[in-house]
């Protein structure tokens, strides 16, 4: 029988838990805050997408960085291991669009719930309020290399153990209790951690008609970001305005994508195509259909049926055709640029949020000093990370989840099948 210790009660560690308490090991999970999971209460809107119910192969493909390193850790814990563990955990499962998985009730607590009645199932013992200050680690003259002897509690109290998993999250959503403990953890033990930069986040833009819009929810538009003539990024969905620039589904995958860019001060152009479903003379035609039922009509009331309310201001200045003018008087060559503004509504990325409005965190615990089949440090034996501590990051839809259950598992697992010395 092991005994395991885990540093952090959020998803990763939750799965790393219950993983480790296989063939009657005891599992002692430590966490700082006030209940376990308090980031999963936040995820997808309070709904949470747990994960996203596509084939692994194109799970693996929205990951953003270091997918390679998550081949075996995914297949060892896939997407449908996950959505039966909670299925019969008590919490029943839907899929949405984009193969996005929720709990039916549409309450990120039903997950929470289902993995603590998992939790106590297994005899987990739960430490909740519980902070901890550091890792113990010890230098073995005999395997000439360190070894993991437990953890040290921030009242100095000393938890011996055959391992211990580091699963505290990364930067993101600092009130959730994630201060980057876990970098600190790594260091301290010998590991390089990359540098940390906020991910999934919304950008600022430079354009002053954009705070007017604040609030304004668009659904059903494409969305690119392109440097230059590069197009750097293409995504379909929603969308929102903030009063500094944008953010909704369709964005926040982007930041990810063109982060490299940003940090080097570069500015980038978001295109919004408004009705991506017609052409540019699908539009025209639909534009002179509408423009013909109110022939006598000023422009600035003929565009009710084409935009949301809040945007037609913004749109008429940007076409520069006079509010006052009768649409029956509007020239071809104007309607040409209302059909090429609707087509592509341009904006002027220049960075974005911080970590506050970051849903995770890019960079981390460098994948190259840890074991992809078992999680545990090249450098120190019996210690293990797992979930967004690690240099791992994915695009929205379920899959940074994911990332954090399948690392979670294979570091319980090994852990609790640790071959270090009993303590």
């Amino acid at each position: 029988m092991k005994h395991v210790v885990i540093v952090g009660g959020g998803a990763a560690g939750m799965m790393a838990a219950i993983a480790a308490s296989q063939n009657g090991n005891r599992v002692e999970l430590f966490e700082k805050n006030e209940k376990l999971g308090k980031k999963i209460y936040i995820t997808g809107k309070g709904r949470c997408n747990v994960t996203n119910a596509s084939d692994m192969e194109t799970v693996m493909q929205n990951v953003v960085t270091n997918s390679k390193f998550l081949y075996s850790a995914f297949y060892g814990f896939t997407n449908e291991d996950l959505m039966k563990l909670l299925e019969n955990a008590g919490c029943p499962l839907k899929v949405e669009r984009g193969n996005r998985v929720f709990p039916v009730s549409d309450k990120s607590s039903d997950v929470i719930a289902a993995l603590t009645r998992e939790l106590n199932r297994r005899n987990v013992d739960i430490h909740l309020r519980t902070c901890v200050k550091n890792i113990l680690l010890e230098y073995d003259e005999t395997k000439e290399r360190q070894i993991c002897q437990g953890i040290l509690l921030d009242g100095g109290k000393k938890v011996k153990a055959d391992a211990v998993i580091v699963a505290t999250g990364g930067l993101s959503y600092a009130s959730t209790g994630s201060t980057g403990d876990g970098f600190r953890f790594a260091e301290e033990a010998g590991l390089k951690v990359t540098e940390l930069t906020p991910a999934l986040v919304p950008f600022t833009t430079k354009e002053d008609w954009v705070p007017r819009l604040q609030g304004l929810s668009l659904r059903n538009v494409n969305v690119t970001i392109e440097s230059g003539k590069k197009k750097l990024y293409e995504e379909f969905g929603e969308m929102l305005f903030t009063h500094y620039g944008v953010s909704g589904p369709a964005v926040l995958s982007g930041s990810s994508v063109v982060m490299k860019q940003l940090k080097k001060k570069k500015e980038l152009r978001l295109c919004i195509d408004l009705k991506p479903a017609l052409t540019e003379k699908q539009l025209d035609t639909r534009i002179l259909r509408d423009f013909d039922e109110a022939k006598n009509k000023q422009f600035k009331n003929a565009l009710g049926g084409l935009y949301p309310s809040k945007l037609i201001p913004v749109i008429i200045e940007l076409s520069e055709i006079s509010p006052e003018k009768k649409v029956n008087e509007i020239s071809k060559e104007e309607r040409e640029r209302l059909v090429k503004i609707t087509k592509k509504l341009e904006l002027t990325l220049n960075g974005i949020r911080d970590y506050n409005e970051a849903i995770i965190t890019q960079g981390g615990v460098a994948v190259k000093e840890i074991n992809p089949a078992t999680m545990e440090s090249k450098k120190t034996e019996g210690l293990y990370f797992a979930g967004e501590v690690l240099d791992l990051d994915a695009l929205t839809g379920g899959y940074n989840l994911q990332i954090a259950w399948s690392t979670g598992y294979a570091a319980g697992t090994a852990a609790g099948n640790h071959t270090g010395e009993e303590k």
